[in-house]
């Protein structure tokens, strides 16, 4: 970190010491990584027919209580590593063949990413880098970042704020996360793809539809619009499953209806926006999440030591 003692790397501003305590996202100095795969299911452009090389990072600096990956944003399950441990698993992820390497929920470890990507880039790394990110950013820590990824794939999941703070336990979510968002196009610039159609530079928003929410999925489009206009690529997913504690709130314990999905969907068309991406109603599973059993975060001759 720029600063050892105290870190405000995100909208928190925790201030702590994290070689002494742990903040609201339970990071430490070292990254703590919870799996290393090939993944198959991002979008379209991410993917492609080789798969995206992510990187899934534990804690997370939101609650959210629908979270499919519970197990280590909340539980915090995974291993800590070296910054040169990272950069290694960045190395052998392009060696997989896959077009890039996506880092997962990676936010609240910066600088441990920083250090790793430019070992990585000396190392030989040459394939774009992904930054998977919940848009609950700060402007100064993505500034570093600048040169440094490709593509952002942030969320935006709600304007309320009441709804932020209801199920993500993060006040100012929509003003923090759209000065993220503007953050991140200024870096990138409108999206740009390879000959095969891989994407190579740009901004794709998520926004994941939730049930009883369909107004502020609305909302969430047209700031999209007001903000970006066709600039950037929207992906508007329906795999909304209630899985963790969305059973304690009855309005979004319920996958949400074929109605609502397409009033969002139809929404994004009616005010002339052309770049996105839909999701078939089958991607409502919790098939879809992975196992975070460590794959591929240690090396192979430490598990035999």
């Amino acid at each position: 970190m720029e600063n050892k003692d105290y870190c405000n790397i995100c909208p928190r501003k925790c201030n702590i010491d994290r070689s002494l305590f742990k903040g609201y996202c339970r990071g430490g100095t070292n990254a703590r990584v919870a799996l290393v795969s090939i993944h198959n299911w991002e979008e379209p452009s991410i993917s492609g027919k080789n798969g995206s090389g992510t990187v899934f990072f534990s804690g997370c600096n939101m609650r959210c209580v629908f979270c499919q990956n519970h197990d280590i944003s909340h539980a915090n399950k995974g291993i800590e590593i070296s910054d040169t441990r990272l950069a290694e698993i960045f190395i052998e992820q392009q060696e997989r063949g896959v077009h890039n390497i996506n880092l997962v929920s990676g936010g609240h470890f910066v600088p441990n990413i920083i250090n790793a990507l430019k070992k990585a880039r000396q190392a030989g790394l040459k394939i774009p880098v992904v930054y998977n990110s919940n848009g609950y950013e700060s402007v100064d820590t993505l500034k570093k970042l600048d040169g440094l990824i490709d593509i952002y794939i942030p969320d935006l999941k709600y304007v309320s704020d009441e709804y932020a703070i209801k199920y993500s336990s993060a006040p100012g979510y929509f003003e923090t996360a759209l000065s993220a968002i503007k953050e991140m196009f200024r870096q990138t610039g409108k999206n740009t793809f390879d000959e095969s159609g891989m994407m190579t530079k740009g901004v794709i928003i998520r926004h994941l539809v939730l049930p009883s929410l369909k107004n502020d999925s609305l909302n969430v489009i047209d700031a999209i619009k007001e903000n970006f206009g066709d600039n950037v690529y929207v992906s508007i997913m329906s795999q909304y499953t209630p899985v963790f504690k969305a059973k304690e709130y009855k309005e979004i314990n319920r996958r949400i209806t074929t109605f609502e999905y397409e009033k969002v969907t139809e929404h994004f068309l009616d005010i002339g926006l052309t770049n996105g991406y839909m999701q078939k109603r089958s991607s409502a599973t919790s098939d879809y999440t992975p196992s975070f059993d460590l794959s591929g975060v240690e090396r192979k001759d430490d598990k035999n030591e």
